[in-house]
């Protein structure tokens, strides 16, 4: 496996100050480290509850204001920062990859995604919260409209592996909808959320509008929770529960995406190059360290050994390295914690019998965090790697002989967030992947088909989460559906002249009329 060498740090002092200001924070703080070095990259300004208070009333405050323009008028700063952002794409994907260890074509992917997505809703966002005439209860005597209003504050907590994907994409469709958002990014990756803060103030964005707060979750994560009005969270399972059991006592709403073990079909019609290709990408994009990345590849037996063959040398010809260009296929873990569970899952399974297929081990030689992609066989259910998330560079394989089988191994989970199937029957895939249990499917790709499918919903079934991001749901989400029903020319109680069961019986008439020509 290539490597490479990374470069100096893309912020200076007096840029990160700059961006660190945005921080709501009464003094305290904490370093954070460059994954590619292990070298401090950034002191970041922590919260405290009083400052998460404050946040709350300064994001209040500048949502009445926003909440009275019109869709069209606040997707104009948002247009204005898709325009910024592609302008200035180097610069952030260098912050990204300095604070996330990623590679930057994987960076690149998160900046598809917030340049597309918020495309999209800005687009979108006048019809999506428009009025809407539905059907009223009698024709000519009922008019009846359904608006949108906005939630009011909403608190968002996004995670450190997709900072801009999750931080930038979730508040989007908030900000439009005419909410006010109060957001804790992760604090390793929160100079990436701050630099798109201050680009969207830059813009046009009223400053109070996107608060910014960080922090340990222990300290800030309940005040966070208990002054919002809806909740957007991107985590794990057990966070995503003990947020849904907190937010239940003051019955306001929430969407969670949530934890995943992905599968990945093989079927025997594959073109199985195209196939070992798609594995690699699907496998160890950033790392594995992506929700919806594929971490069990069910093969169908009679190409088992000739997918196999094919995916282990695309694998060991990986390069990876920590360099701020395309070059390289894979980065660095982000965290210690990371290293250490790919590790214990690896060592464990090699321990109790798995085969090591490619990879295995730890490259200290690139980086402290960077571990080489790998590739077991024969991973059993006493394994921790078998159902267990590990998030990283790590993949089991299986042999299926049957389809039905692959099916029911693939849904053999507690999670149910992103699936891929491949085959050269794009029928049968399509078929396939809609017997399997998961939020989004692909076929013939590992994850970016749907994830790059702005119009249509993504989130995860079972205990991958609750909700959904994307298409109309991903901005309804922060709204609250409202009725308006105006009466005209009669009232609907019975008229002081006419007996109740004289008006009953006109009524059970009409209703009769209405069905028979359709009007109902």
């Amino acid at each position: 496996m290539a490597t490479q060498t990374a470069s100096p740090s893309p912020l200076s002092d007096a840029a990160i100050a700059k961006l660190t200001a945005l921080v709501t924070s009464d003094g305290g703080s904490t370093v954070i480290n460059a994954p590619f070095t292990g070298e401090p990259l950034a002191v970041i300004p922590t919260s405290s509850a009083e400052d998460v208070e404050n946040a709350y009333a300064k994001a209040r405050a500048a949502q009445r204001a926003w909440a009275e323009l019109s869709p069209a008028e606040r997707a104009e700063p948002v247009l204005r920062f898709v325009d910024a952002f592609l302008a200035r794409r180097d610069e952030i994907l260098d912050i990204l990859q300095w604070e996330t260890g990623k590679a930057r074509r994987h960076a690149f992917e998160e900046f598809l995604d917030v340049s597309l997505g918020s495309l999209y809703y800005a687009r979108k966002a006048p019809k999506l919260l428009g009025a809407k005439r539905r059907q009223g209860a009698f024709p000519l005597m009922v008019k009846t409209r359904e608006l949108r209003q906005p939630k009011g504050v909403i608190g968002m907590i996004t995670p450190w592996n997709y900072p801009i994907s999750m931080g930038v994409g979730d508040t989007v469709p908030a900000l439009l909808a005419g909410n006010a958002v109060v957001h804790k990014p992760d604090t390793q990756t929160a100079l990436s959320v701050l630099w798109c803060v201050a680009l969207m103030i830059e813009c046009g964005l009223p400053k109070d509008l996107w608060q910014i707060v960080a922090g340990d979750p222990a300290e800030i994560g309940d005040p966070i929770i208990e002054a919002a009005d809806y909740i957007a969270f991107t985590g794990s399972t057990r966070a995503g529960r003990q947020i849904a059991a907190k937010a239940a006592p003051r019955l306001i709403g929430y969407s969670l995406e949530l934890g995943g073990k992905n599968p990945m079909i093989v079927l025997e019609d594959a073109d199985l190059k195209l196939a070992a290709r798609g594995a690699v990408r699907a496998c160890f994009s950033n790392a594995g360290q992506l929700c919806i990345s594929i971490e069990r590849l069910l093969v169908h037996e009679k190409v088992f050994d000739d997918f196999l063959a094919a995916f282990k040398a695309e694998t060991e010809a990986m390069k990876l390295g920590s360099a701020l260009d395309f070059d390289a296929q894979m980065g660095s873990l982000t965290h210690q914690r990371q290293l250490d569970t790919v590790s214990a899952h690896v060592e464990q399974a090699v321990a109790a019998g798995a085969t090591l297929v490619a990879g295995g081990k730890a490259r200290p030689d690139l980086g402290p965090l960077f571990y080489e992609p790998t590739i077991l066989t024969d991973v059993t259910t006493d394994m921790d790697l078998c159902a267990g998330e590990t998030f990283g560079p790590v993949v089991s394989v299986y042999r299926f002989a049957t389809e039905d089988e692959a099916v029911t191994r693939a849904n053999d989970t507690s999670y149910g967030l992103n699936a891929s199937v491949w085959t050269r029957d794009l029928a049968r895939g399509r078929r396939v992947g809609a017997r399997l249990q998961a939020g989004t499917v692909n076929v013939n790709e590992g994850y970016g088909a749907a994830m790059a499918s702005h119009d249509a919903p993504m989130g995860g079934m079972k205990q991958s989460g609750v909700g959904r991001r994307h298409g109309a749901e991903g901005m309804l989400r922060y709204t609250e559906a409202q009725t308006v029903a105006s009466q005209q020319f009669m009232e609907l109680d019975a008229p002081a002249n006419v007996p109740y069961a004289k008006y009953a019986d006109l009524l059970t008439g009409a209703i009769k009329t209405l069905k028979r020509f359709h009007l109902k």
